[in-house]
């Protein structure tokens, strides 16, 4: 692996990461909640979640077929729901946090409920030539995915610990590449950086933070792109973007924000500053409309980026689901969402 140095002025701050009796610490301090305040958390989002935190009408998906992805040209971004986008580049797929499960959970019985089905199934799905993941929470690393893609993809990618995940699970060892923040590795001629985000891991009880988050830098030849993960603001995406910027996409975490856990995920505000701080061109806002993570309206974090970037004059795409969106051809794309409450408001009044 490639070991790309930090800006240096913060070398020493952000070259790699960190443990503590063997957990894994952001370089900002985020204090656990308390037993109390998690309890409070997790009542109110079981008893107290507003009525409007999944969709009434029908999200509307586009669907994809293996021949519309081979026709497809290079440099096609393909959102395929929550934080899952698959991109096409230099005649290979490369695959983000694949989530095609039914719920975002350990079982799936219970647990977040998907609004809509993926454009495109695992199976139908192209070779992957590889995946790349952010962390291990069940909304952005789904085992059956993995297993299921497991065979017709060329390489994982994944921050520290993660991969001993997928190995456990009975992915090829060889073909997993594990790194640390600044490191770097390159697949086909394309660079691929794993650079800080500002979170948590865990996917039970006792494993909090055995295990490295992280955000990533794609570089294909002229092309840049950004992949967040989940994160909270932090100074960070400057140092990322002073290294690696300008980009011309950022795929970007907008949604299941809170004021109740404000430094593990950005509000929209502060995702445009992210972008901004990472000199990025067009803004795809992700980690929304797919699973209810929160107490906010489903739709709010569309509004919100939206109506931010607008009044900045920030570039920004919100393709629908399945809906390519071309580094070349760069377009806006529709306020979609809007139309999904308009048609259940229309349907109530005509019923």
């Amino acid at each position: 692996m490639a070991t790309f140095s930090s800006p240096a002025d913060s070398a020493t701050e952000l070259k790699t990461s960190r443990q503590e009796q063997g957990q894994y610490q952001n370089h900002a301090a985020v204090p656990g909640q308390g037993f109390r305040k998690t309890l409070q958390i997790f009542w109110n989002m079981i008893f107290h979640k507003p009525s409007n935190t999944r969709p009434t009408g029908v999200i509307p998906v586009q669907a994809l077929t293996l021949e519309q992805l081979l026709d497809a040209p290079n440099h096609s971004v393909f959102r395929l729901g929550h934080s899952t986008v698959l991109l096409k580049l230099r005649d290979k797929f490369w695959l983000t946090d694949p989530v095609f499960a039914e719920r975002a959970s350990p079982v799936q019985w219970a647990g977040p409920k998907r609004f809509h089905q993926p454009p495109i199934s695992l199976e139908e799905l192209p070779p992957i030539e590889a995946v790349i993941l952010s962390h291990d929470h069940y909304d952005h690393l789904d085992r059956q995915s993995i297993l299921k893609l497991a065979d017709k993809t060329g390489h994982f990618l994944a921050p520290l610990g993660v991969g001993e995940t997928l190995i456990k699970w009975g992915v090829d060892a060889s073909k997993v590449r594990q790194l640390d923040w600044w490191e770097g590795t390159q697949i086909e001629g394309i660079h691929f950086i794993a650079t800080p985000s500002q979170h948590f891991s865990g996917r039970g009880l006792f494993d909090g933070n055995s295990t490295l988050w992280a955000s990533w830098v794609m570089i294909d030849g002229g092309k840049r792109i950004f992949f967040s993960g989940d994160t909270g603001y932090f100074d960070g995406f400057k140092a990322i973007g002073e290294q690696f910027g300008p980009f011309d996409l950022t795929l970007m975490e907008t949604g299941a924000y809170n004021v109740d856990w404000p430094l593990i995920h950005m509000q929209p505000e502060e995702t445009l500053q992210a972008h901004i701080d990472l000199k990025g061109r067009w803004l795809l806002p992700i980690h929304n409309g797919t699973f209810d993570l929160s107490m906010h309206a489903w739709h709010e974090p569309f509004d919100r980026i939206l109506a931010l970037a607008l009044e900045r004059s920030i570039s920004i795409t919100t393709p629908q689901m399945g809906e390519a969106f071309s580094l070349e051809q760069p377009q806006r794309g529709e306020a979609w969402w809007l139309e999904v409450e308009e048609t259940t408001v229309q349907l109530i009044v005509n019923g």
